[in-house]
């Protein structure tokens, strides 16, 4: 038996860019906004990426969005708290 942690990573590739999402992200709702912003003719909408930052996407009738999840090793500094980013050019 193992005691490495764990969890479930979720990707959103948006066009040609993609994003892992950060921990703590409520996809349903994700989904949910999107699809909103999609039906309204177009909005921004933003969410919490790997590393605690902030993305803001415009969203439009014409957006491909696909989500997909894998298991990886869990990164305890992942929190989904966009006030306390980790990782970059200045971290050690």
């Amino acid at each position: 038996m193992s005691d490495t942690q764990t969890i479930v990573r979720t990707q959103i590739a948006i066009d040609d860019s993609s994003f892992l999402l950060a921990q703590g992200q409520d996809i349903d709702e994700l989904q949910r906004r999107i699809e909103a912003a999609c039906e309204a003719g177009g909005r921004f909408v933003s969410f919490v990426v790997l590393g605690d930052r902030r993305v803001t996407a415009l969203f439009t009738p014409h957006s491909r969005v696909i989500f997909s999840m894998e298991t990886v090793r869990d990164d305890p500094r992942d929190t989904g708290d966009a006030e306390k980013p980790f990782g970059g050019f200045f971290d050690e």
